[in-house]
């Protein structure tokens, strides 16, 4: 059965979307960009924190699933700018220390708010 998941301990949804989706087993959690979730401004710093405060913000939504990073199985990267990949992959290798999930990273023209990151994940629920 789908159902709906949200968490005040990540950034409330900026369109009409859901911060993620729980079925069979699975959660789909949306794109996160690195939004302040007690602001719900984009943090300001670089590509290593901007990417930091996203993963907690997955991380967070992945709880309210039921989840851990250690159950996430696909996320999908895109990045503002390609070049910054290995800043990025740095912290990304901090939250997955060990057996990483599948992953695509894509350059694209322009984010949500400008953001230099957006990470979405697909995990195992429990």
């Amino acid at each position: 059965m789908k159902k709906i998941v949200a968490t005040a301990q990540g950034p409330q949804a900026i369109g009409p979307y859901s911060q993620a989706v729980t079925w069979n087993g699975l959660a789909f959690l949306s794109g996160q960009i690195p939004l302040d979730p007690a602001t719900g401004r984009i943090v300001e710093g670089d590509i290593a924190v901007q990417t930091e405060r996203v993963l907690e913000n997955l991380k967070a939504v992945l709880e309210a699933c039921g989840s851990t990073l250690a159950q996430v199985l696909k996320t999908t990267v895109y990045l503002k700018d390609m070049r910054e990949f290995p800043h990025m992959n740095e912290v990304y290798a901090r939250y997955f220390p060990e057996n990483p999930p599948a992953r695509a990273t894509v350059e694209v023209a322009r984010l949500p708010r400008d953001a230099r990151v957006e990470i979405d994940a697909i995990a195992a629920a429990g």
